[in-house]
């Protein structure tokens, strides 16, 4: 099998107010209960999508994938929630 192609994300395409900075492999909690995923599911960013929404594809550990999902239900966790920390501190100097 060979490996898949990772493409860059447009350089048009940045967060507005209010959305998340997510890349792939990402880790993320579900912060509402989406097609069958329980809220604090924890999950992975399978594709990020969206130059004006950006919006997800997330593997769940409980085995659902669910497409469409944003910051109005999913939220980053562990060291991904650190680097989003990090970079909005950075960019209130």
């Amino acid at each position: 099998m060979s490996e898949m192609e990772y493409w860059k994300p447009h350089k048009l395409a940045s967060p507005h107010d209010g959305q998340i900075a997510l890349k792939m492999n990402d880790k993320v909690l579900s912060t509402a209960e989406i097609h069958g995923v329980p809220i604090g599911t924890e999950g992975k960013v399978l594709l990020a999508n969206g130059f004006n929404w950006l919006r997800y594809r997330v593997l769940f550990e409980n085995g659902m994938e669910v497409g469409d999902c944003d910051h109005r239900n999913i939220e980053a966790t562990g060291r991904t929630a650190k680097r989003i920390a990090k970079a909005e501190a950075k960019a209130n100097r």
